[in-house]
């Protein structure tokens, strides 16, 4: 699929959504991007996967590693493309990720990370942190939307499906928050 096929299909699944919105980032937008909206149809998560994985030819990837929760299903799918395992990192109890659930990687094992959406890029920075300090070697990340702006700066090379320009906003300087707008928060990293 091409970018527009893609913004298709996540504008048919209803995963783009407007308003003012308060991103796991701690930004702003009148844009949330809800991956999951898409992902929850089996076979888009296939092609989105195999399409993602496509980007990545003859890096010897040996697993594929992605930040809970927005990136597990994307990072499943591209594992399957390219026929390695797919695990994934989850906040711990101080609120840090990690590698739970007895996952592991092997010294010098080649890793990609694989997220569903990137805004600063944050939760793919961090993952990479664990990854190293685990003794993996991260070659590359890739995401289904960069959403950055041009913005991202991750150590490794990167692939995204589909660059999308949505502004966000510090809260200090946000044009939604002086209109009196109350920002909602979407995102899976806010507990309600």
């Amino acid at each position: 699929m091409d970018e527009l096929d893609i913004l298709t299909l996540l504008e048919n699944c209803k995963a783009i959504r407007r308003g003012h919105f308060e991103l796991s980032s701690g930004r702003h937008s009148d844009t949330y991007v809800q991956c999951a909206a898409v992902l929850q149809y089996p076979p888009h998560a296939e092609s989105l996967g195999r399409d993602l994985a496509a980007k990545f030819p003859g890096l010897g990837i040996g697993c594929v590693i992605s930040p809970a929760l927005g990136g597990v299903i994307i990072g499943q799918e591209v594992g399957r493309a390219l026929g390695t395992r797919a695990i994934f990192v989850e906040r711990d109890a101080s609120g840090r990720l990690a590698l739970r659930r007895n996952f592991r990687v092997e010294q010098g094992e080649r890793i990609l990370v694989i997220e569903d959406v990137w805004t600063t890029g944050g939760s793919t920075r961090e993952t990479i942190s664990v990854i190293e300090s685990e003794g993996g070697l991260v070659v590359a990340a890739g995401a289904i939307i960069d959403r950055s702006g041009g913005d991202l700066n991750l150590p490794v090379r990167t692939e995204a499906l589909l660059h999308m320009d949505v502004r966000s906003y510090d809260p200090s300087d946000c044009p939604l928050c002086r209109t009196g707008d109350a920002a909602v928060r979407p995102g899976s990293h806010f507990r309600s």
